[in-house]
């Protein structure tokens, strides 16, 4: 059974994060290239982060900046930073109140299906907020988790993805919105998406949400979807 190495980053910048994750992802992708290289087995480390950032809107590598609603000023004034990066996907939000989670995984070790992993992703966060009362599901033609996908007048996002993938290393993954100040996402066109809304845990269950709470649970699910272990108790 594959092991994973969980770490809290706690409330970090959102560069800083990006950084570390960026290190550990080329660390495991030059271990698997070295080691092709030499004709040996790889078996590099598994890591889940979780964090939260300080107000920061992220796009995609195929983004459009056109989702960007808010000004440079408006920016420096509400003190959002903005960040394009190298994962797919479109525009986003990460904020207080959000679990954001940095899966570095070697899919050799579980399975070398994109598609697959980014179903797995989705059904952590879903099986999490069924402890709470919550039908999470998938909407046709979109990553993440969304709720009442059947009706077009009430479906709505509670947790967005985009990933990057190299030599079957996964990086970026996943935004769950468990407290979030939603008024954030004005600023934007979320996902490039501007017929749908967004929503938070909070908004859902009427009331203000443990979030240690939260993450043992989706810590916990993620762990049973991708059969594996954790290697350490932090």
């Amino acid at each position: 059974m594959p092991q994973i190495t969980f770490k809290d980053l706690g409330n970090v910048e959102y560069k800083e994060a990006w950084d570390y994750q960026t290190e550990l992802f080329q660390h495991s992708v030059n271990l698997k290239l070295q080691a092709r290289k030499e004709e040996k087995e790889a078996l590099p480390e598994n890591f889940l982060l979780f964090c939260e950032h300080p107000h920061v809107y992220t796009l995609g590598k195929s983004g459009s900046k056109e989702n960007l609603i808010y000004t440079e000023a408006q920016l420096k004034e509400k003190e959002i930073s903005f960040y394009r990066n190298n994962r797919g996907g479109d525009i986003t939000y990460h904020g207080p109140g959000q679990i954001v989670g940095y899966p570095i995984l070697d899919l050799d070790q579980f399975f070398t299906d994109v598609h697959l992993y980014m179903r797995k992703l989705e059904e952590a966060v879903v099986k999490t907020i069924a402890d709470y009362g919550l039908v999470g599901d998938r909407l046709q033609g979109s990553t993440g988790v969304w709720l009442d996908v059947d009706d077009p007048e009430k479906v709505r996002k509670i947790c967005a993805m985009g990933v990057k993938m190299s030599r079957w290393i996964t990086m970026h993954g996943f935004a769950f919105n468990v407290n979030t100040d939603l008024n954030y996402f004005k600023g934007i066109i979320p996902c490039g998406i501007d017929d749908k809304a967004v929503t938070s845990l909070q908004t859902e269950i009427g009331k203000r949400l443990d979030i240690d709470e939260v993450k043992n649970k989706l810590k916990y699910y993620f762990a049973q979807e991708f059969e594996a272990t954790y290697s350490n108790n932090e």
